[in-house]
């Protein structure tokens, strides 16, 4: 197996440095209700943090005007439009859900000044973008702040924390179903070359982990090409991948770059399928030169139904949302924002029912929800800190003719592969 591999320090080094950086601005109330959370007993009703007797406040981290704005500007919208219709309905727990937002434009430094702003008087996060600011405050969201925060990340580096929960499965597993798709539906097999294209950093290196496994499990051959976020032309990675025989590619970047490969892919006849991890695809590509290479032989593994599906779930949503915003595309951050939302709900629900709306007994309320399906084809798990809440991933195709760009070609499932897997 070809293997280059690349050491992990840099993207140490940037979450300590995040982390040193926190020491001076630590913000979490010392005694129940301090600032402007609220807390007490409120109707019988046990609060400390982000609540009143008429409010529910819950905290949003996003990115709105960096490299993942159109993404974060869709959660954000998805988001709001649930705070919108549950208020509507009459709230949860006799109480309007508030939702404060703060766009960092995914640099650090924002990122974690808005963090340490809105930490002291929101109940929860349901939205944090950037795997490296998130994991920059978990040690302080674990063992000072006990705040609940749902990331818009899927790194194994977050696993681990009572309080942190991703949606859906973790890249390392996305990957090793990725490959057990390009084996079981694109002819790949034992003894076949596949590239993998990757950003340097927990995503790409995470996602790294997971074909190593597969092609050991399935003997395959990986050539790794590690690349920066700003590196944009894939011209160079490509041609080593077509000159080392690659049989299939995978992409852990963004939409830009995983284009970039299709393109430089179908110029230069190298007419292998290519599969992105769920970070790498965007509709808004469709429209250009690229779009007719990326709905040749281009696939993405996600962790839920996109939202163009036939089913309930995202019909319902698909035309709620465009009713709310007209003008916004629909693209996976929709459904990736009010998937989140809706299941932080369920678990606010089961709080209430608990009468305990303090933040431990939010955090109590989601270890307690162990098979929740909220309409986008997976059931979740929230029960094992150590764990996704799902191993499932569902494999699409770019498709300009649907809401959303994109299709399912195989539904959701968890490769044999993963039973066997274990990081290092």
């Amino acid at each position: 197996m070809i293997r280059q591999r690349k050491s992990t320090t840099a993207a140490v080094a940037t979450a300590t440095a995040l982390a040193l950086a926190l020491t001076a601005c630590s913000s979490k109330a010392e005694e129940t209700g301090k600032g402007d959370g609220g807390g007490g007993d409120e109707g019988g009703i046990a609060t400390d943090i982000g609540v009143t007797d008429d409010t529910i406040t819950l905290g949003s981290l996003t990115d709105m005007t960096g490299p993942y704005a159109t993404l974060g500007a869709s959660i954000t919208q998805a988001q709001q439009l649930y705070v919108k219709e549950t208020n509507e309905a009459g709230g949860i727990c006799d109480r309007q859900l508030k939702l404060e937002v703060r766009d960092h434009g995914y640099e650090a430094e924002k990122a974690i000044s808005a963090y340490t702003e809105l930490e002291p008087s929101v109940l929860a996060f349901v939205q944090f973008i950037g795997s490296p600011y998130v994991t920059a405050v978990k040690e302080r969201i674990d063992e000072q702040d006990e705040v609940v925060v749902l990331p818009q990340a899927w790194s194994a580096s977050l696993l681990g924390s009572k309080y942190i929960h991703m949606i859906g499965t973790t890249y390392d597993y996305e990957t090793i179903n990725a490959i057990d798709f390009l084996m079981t539906e694109k002819g790949i097999e034992e003894g076949d070359t596949i590239g993998h294209i990757y950003f340097e950093g927990d995503y790409g290196e995470n996602a790294l982990e997971g074909s190593r496994h597969a092609a050991e499990e399935a003997g395959l051959t990986v050539v790794e090409q590690m690349i920066k976020p700003t590196d944009e032309d894939m011209t160079a990675q490509v041609g080593a991948l077509g000159r080392a025989g690659a049989s299939a590619i995978i992409v852990s970047a963004g939409p830009r770059q995983a284009a970039s490969v299709a393109g430089v892919a179908a110029a230069g006849g190298l007419n292998v399928p290519i599969i992105g991890n769920n970070s790498a695809f965007a509709p808004q590509l469709l429209a250009t030169d690229v779009g007719p290479a990326l709905m040749n032989e281009f696939y993405i593994a996600i962790p839920a139904l996109p939202i163009g599906s036939e089913e309930d779930g995202p019909q319902a949503l698909s035309e709620t949302y465009s009713a709310e915003y007209p003008d916004a595309v629909l693209d996976s951050g929709v459904v990736a924002g009010y998937n989140a939302i809706s299941l932080f709900g369920e678990a606010l629900q089961v709080a209430c029912d608990n009468e305990d709306l303090t933040r431990e007994g939010i955090a109590d309320a989601m270890l307690s929800q162990e098979s929740v399906d909220n309409g986008f084809g997976i059931v979740h798990n929230f029960s094992d800190p150590e764990a996704p809440s799902s191993l499932e991933s569902f494999i699409t195709k770019p498709d300009d003719s649907v809401p959303g760009g994109t299709v399912v070609v195989r539904e959701a499932f968890a490769s044999d592969m993963t039973g066997s897997f274990s990081r290092e």
